[in-house]
């Protein structure tokens, strides 16, 4: 998979505040995401990152 820094990815899963799309501020082992709606930073390990994906948007599409 493609990830990129500064790429939106849509998750399946919501963040408790309701939105699913997320900013990719790192990439490597583990993922760096905020969360585009309340501005919350998360690391999660680049597999369950991976498995959660729906699309990816790259950073210069939105």
């Amino acid at each position: 998979m493609n990830i990129a820094v500064g790429d939106t990815l849509v998750m399946k899963k919501k963040h408790p505040c309701g939105e699913n799309r997320f900013l990719v501020l790192r990439v490597g082992m583990d993922f760096k995401l905020r969360c585009v709606g309340c501005g919350h930073e998360i690391m999660i390990p680049r597999a369950k990152a991976e498995k959660g994906v729906r699309k990816i948007e790259a950073a210069g599409q939105q």
